[in-house]
């Protein structure tokens, strides 16, 4: 893959991220890989690159500051920040302008930390995607901070701090929370998974926020919690996305080959 090196248009930063682009090939779609809470870009590639490589299409693997641990230096900047989203977009415009990518096709793919900053990402920016998959994501932080005691220290290193240390910490779990965006989601075609048994992030988060976003009647959304733990199925997002470019209705059983 290649390295790209894109400005932030927020603070001026230079950005990493990476980019693959099937070569021989025109106006083809683009995935969208977002890493995990813990790691950085390369978190993806294994499972990502062989399955756009198969499928002839570009894939971009944004940094957006980094893993979500307070070893990272810039943990602030990461985790939902606006400064981490616009990362994403920076990067995306970046390819749009410079790889001949249809931009009408645009998939976004995200699981656990991924899955997350998908939610934030279809919030942030709905009209960018033609559908995103989430699988597993935290949505309200706080409580996840009660829940996952290994995970509360890097939830405050992003944050500035406990939930409830101050009102400005508390601002910023809010902010960093999907399930604060609901009313911006309901025209995001829109995939939520969300394994029974995980003992990272509680089925919880997907519930709470599929019952909070179905009061606002959306348009295309389709939710899920399947016999299993903390787990990103690759090939079912994959497959469904696919499906969209084919125009085709994929069955249950269709999605899991």
């Amino acid at each position: 893959m290649q390295e790209l090196t894109v400005k932030s248009s927020i603070d001026g930063s230079d950005e990493n991220s990476l980019m693959f682009y099937p070569s021989g090939q025109h106006n083809v779609p683009l995935l969208v890989g977002l890493h995990t809470w813990s790691f950085d870009r390369f978190n993806q590639i294994e499972e990502m690159l062989p399955r756009c490589q198969q499928r002839n299409w570009a894939l971009l693997l944004p940094e957006f500051r980094g893993s979500n641990l307070q070893t990272n230096p810039r943990a602030k900047q990461a985790c939902g920040s606006q400064l981490a989203m616009q990362d994403i977009i920076d990067a995306l415009d970046f390819v749009c302008d410079n790889y001949p990518v249809s931009s009408e096709n645009v998939f976004l793919l995200g699981g656990s930390g991924g899955g997350h900053m998908a939610l934030m990402m279809a919030a942030y920016s709905p009209s960018r995607w033609r559908a995103i998959s989430s699988w597993c994501p935290i949505t309200d932080l706080a409580k996840w901070h009660k829940e996952n005691s290994r995970y509360a220290p890097h939830i405050e290193a992003c944050c500035g701090g406990a939930p409830s240390e101050n009102p400005q910490t508390s601002e910023e779990y809010k902010k960093r929370s999907p399930i604060t965006y609901i009313e911006n989601v309901t025209d995001v075609n829109l995939s939520l998974h969300h394994g029974r048994f995980d003992k990272s992030v509680p089925y919880t988060h997907s519930f709470d926020f599929a019952v909070a976003l179905e009061q606002y009647k959306p348009k295309r959304f389709f939710f899920e919690i399947f016999d299993g733990g903390h787990d990103i199925h690759y090939d079912r997002a994959f497959n469904w996305f696919e499906s969209l470019l084919t125009g085709n209705t994929l069955s249950n059983v269709e999605l899991t080959k």
